[in-house]
């Protein structure tokens, strides 16, 4: 058996150096890296284009992630001993298989070589992969589609091009983000997550001091479309229940996806069906305020020129439906 050379020969002699204790560390360390969490995949499947499958994931922070083995897989790329030479000349990280011929490397462009010599390690299935990012996979195949265009593969290379292109096509309609969301299963948990976002901007945590938010004007018209009896408008008190029904779908349903149903989480009503405070006063001020305000003036210029409530609400409907509030929230509490 031939001596180490260069660096291995460097790394037997410092193992040699380590004590039990050092090396046992050494190797908890690397076990902790391994396990650690922030690479434990959140969601795994497999992305169909075409007949061809790739699996990926979505990790804690959001990442999408294809496993290095799947794409090499999808373009028919299979690990060979002079790819991983290749590989290991390119300086600063290791070229994924599927990338490493040098027949690709004058198509490479300095960006992806950033994103693929730093694999993306995550722990899946109860086994460690090695992943690209998501959206590297169409960068990755335009190599292969250039350097074929350039007359620089090899006979053997061109069904690889090939493949490329049946996934650069199948990724033309539709991004590869959303497409790993889907197959995943992390699309709902990314649509909560945007709503709970869109939420915590327009809404507060608790009440604010009470303010005027609603012209008499838009009370007003109200009263004249419905064909309702003119008493003290400027008192809820005074004004007819219903008043309150409409202005929660003309107003709270059309702010923005989910806001009356947190509304309602978070001002409800009592025993005796009383509320707090009002609704408008669970706004923030930079969003939930400026928006509202904008909403009622839009929504008072529609009664004017409006000459019934159906008609009014025909031109509501087109102008401002209601917002897609299909994306229900998890409130249930978290559990400690």
């Amino acid at each position: 058996m031939s001596e180490p050379t260069g660096k291995a020969k460097g790394g037997v002699a410092r193992a040699k150096s380590l004590t039990p204790e050092e090396r046992s560390e050494i190797a908890q360390k690397a076990a902790k890296t391994r396990w650690d969490a922030k690479y434990k995949a959140t969601h795994t499947g497999e992305l169909h284009l075409g007949d061809l499958v790739l699996p990926c994931a979505v990790l804690p922070d959001g990442s999408r992630v294809l496993s290095q083995r799947g794409v090499g897989r999808a373009l028919g790329k299979t690990y060979g001993g002079m790819d991983f030479k290749y590989a290991d000349e390119e300086p600063g990280g290791k070229l994924p298989f599927f990338l490493a011929a040098k027949t690709l490397a004058p198509f490479i462009s300095g960006e992806l070589l950033a994103v693929v010599t730093e694999p993306i390690i995550y722990h899946q299935n109860g086994a460690v992969a090695h992943g690209i990012s998501a959206t590297a996979l169409p960068q990755i195949c335009e190599v292969w589609l250039k350097a074929r265009e350039a007359g620089a593969l090899t006979k053997p290379q061109l069904p690889i091009a090939a493949r490329a292109e049946i996934i650069i096509r199948g990724l033309a309609h539709v991004g590869i983000t959303a497409l790993v969301d889907e197959a995943t299963g992390y699309q709902e948990v990314r649509d909560k997550q945007a709503l709970q976002a869109i939420l915590d901007q327009y809404l507060r945590k608790e009440l604010a001091a009470w303010a005027k938010r609603f012209p008499d004007e838009f009370y007003n018209q109200m009263f004249r479309l419905k064909g309702w009896q003119r008493k003290d408008l400027s008192s809820p008190s005074r004004r007819p229940g219903a008043a309150g029904m409409y202005t929660n779908d003309i107003v709270y349903e059309r702010l923005a996806p989910g806001i009356l149903q947190e509304l309602e989480v978070r001002n409800p009503k009592d025993a005796k069906g009383n509320r707090k405070g009002k609704h408008h006063q669970m706004l923030t001020e930079d969003v939930g305020h400026p928006a509202l305000a904008q909403h009622v003036h839009a929504l008072i210029a529609l009664m004017r020129a409006s000459s019934s409530w159906d008609q009014f609400m025909l031109m509501l409907n087109t102008a401002f439906p209601k917002k897609n509030d299909t994306l229900m929230l998890d409130l249930q509490p978290a559990k400690d």
